[in-house]
């Protein structure tokens, strides 16, 4: 047993603190992206948002909706091969959707079946997705991926360690996924105990990534803009997104009418609700580590990206980044709660 006495933080517990600013308006402030990977010879430039690879938000509407705005979809992994290879052929170039994939031979037979019958580079970004990446056979899984598709841009994760972020990058990943349990219908940490407060992660994992030339992907513990300012300005490369993007009408999700109000369901991919869909129910030897909640039917997607666009700016705009790319190195977080595990044993 051994006891990290550092104190880790959460988006809750600081602010960026404001700082000269030459720039007179929002619109000054460019927020895209280009980035050259460790890995793949892909260019990417786009606004670096991802709509998260769950089956209520990674939808083909929610793809085609995000890409008018230049943010991107990771698509939940539960559509036959006829549905993706339709997709990706009609997908526009400057569009980036990401093609989703757990470990199991099955998600990597249908992979191969879906790269070998997509038009040739249709296929540009992978996600390889797991809740715990800490594993050997993972680790081996991105390797077999890269060796395979040397050309693929690989999203990999779920980490929340700089060790682990190298790891998975030395290993043919271009950008890590990071966060264990941070996200709005994820309950790994109440059921394992396991997790690290999602900030601190970004830091850390940042830090790691961008020593070796890599990119990192900040997943979950989002619930308004300012969450999202707050990641790049930790390091974060790409910020992912699940509830903030949940319940609209591109979004997957039973719609259920309560008392004359409209909701859409909104549940965790480890949850009973999408292991009762697409497993059969809740294996013997393991638990749900997600819930399902319902969410008012929020219309169309369009607003809510342009206030998540706004915010970020106006972000910008107070610390004086012209670019997105400066956020980081303007940012200077101040600690607005107290946590009772300072290296004395006290109140901070």
């Amino acid at each position: 047993m051994h006891i990290e006495n550092t104190v880790r933080l959460d988006f809750k517990d600081v602010l960026i603190r404001p700082k000269r600013s030459t720039l007179t308006s929002r619109s000054e402030v460019d927020i895209t992206r280009e980035f050259k990977f460790l890995h793949s010879s892909e260019k990417y430039h786009a606004i670096p948002i991802i709509a998260a690879n769950m089956d209520t938000t990674g939808t083909f509407e929610m793809a085609q909706a995000l890409g008018k705005h230049g943010l991107s979809t990771a698509l939940h992994k539960h559509y036959t091969i006829d549905e993706y290879v339709a997709f990706f052929s009609r997908l526009e170039e400057k569009h980036t959707a990401f093609y989703s994939l757990g470990i199991g031979d099955g998600d990597w037979q249908k992979f191969c079946e879906t790269m070998r019958r997509a038009p040739q580079g249709a296929i540009r970004y992978v996600c390889i997705d797991v809740a715990n990446g800490y594993t050997e056979a993972f680790v081996a899984f991105v390797r077999k991926v890269r060796d395979t598709y040397p050309d693929l841009v690989i999203m990999a994760g779920n980490v929340v360690t700089g060790d682990m972020t190298e790891e998975l990058l030395l290993s043919g990943a271009d950008i890590v996924k990071v966060g264990i349990g941070p996200g709005s219908v994820c309950t790994t940490r109440k059921m394992t105990g396991v997790g690290y407060p999602q900030l601190s992660a970004v830091i850390e994992c940042a830090d790691a990534a961008h020593g070796l030339g890599g990119r990192i992907c900040s997943d979950g513990g989002c619930t308004v803009p300012g969450d999202i300012a707050k990641a790049y300005g930790g390091g974060a490369d790409f910020v992912m997104l699940g509830g903030m993007l949940a319940g609209h009408n591109e979004a997957g999700g039973e719609t259920v009418e309560v008392d004359g109000k409209f909701f859409k369901r909104f549940y965790g991919m480890s949850s009973k609700d999408a292991m009762d869909k697409y497993a059969g129910g809740v294996a013997k030897y393991r638990a749900a580590e997600g819930k399902s909640v319902l969410l008012p039917a929020r219309g169309p997607v369009e607003p809510t990206v342009q206030q998540i666009l706004g915010g970020v700016r106006s972000a910008c705009t107070y610390v004086g980044a012209r670019r997105l790319k400066e956020l980081t190195m303007r940012t200077t977080f101040v600690r607005v709660s107290m946590q009772t595990n300072d290296i004395f044993g006290k109140s901070a």
